[in-house]
């Protein structure tokens, strides 16, 4: 059977990261440039994780019926085989395309 934790250890685990949080609130309290460097990098990051976030929700459905095309075809439903904006350009040059067979 497993010992159980010392408390020993979760006292020194605790008595770091009380530590720890007391001195990255003083700094975060401080008015050096390098708190407000960081305080500029994590508002863009949080910021940026929200945008992404509510970007997702807005435009995640549109994307992934972009990956997983409906039709015929492989495990993601499959490519047509020539691209619908790309069939003047085979009728000018008047060669047909080549297939993986050739």
């Amino acid at each position: 059977m497993e010992e159980p934790w010392d408390f020993e250890f979760v006292s020194r685990i605790m008595d770091g990261l009380v530590s720890f949080l007391s001195e990255f609130v003083e700094d975060w309290l401080a008015n050096d440039m390098r708190v407000a460097i960081f305080k500029i990098l994590f508002s863009w990051l949080v910021f940026s994780l929200i945008a992404i976030h509510f970007a997702w929700k807005v435009y995640g459905n549109t994307v992934n019926d972009m990956y997983y095309r409906q039709g015929t075809g492989g495990q993601n439903g499959g490519t047509p085989d020539t691209a619908p904006h790309l069939s003047g350009w085979e009728s000018a040059a008047g060669e047909a395309f080549k297939t993986h067979r050739e």
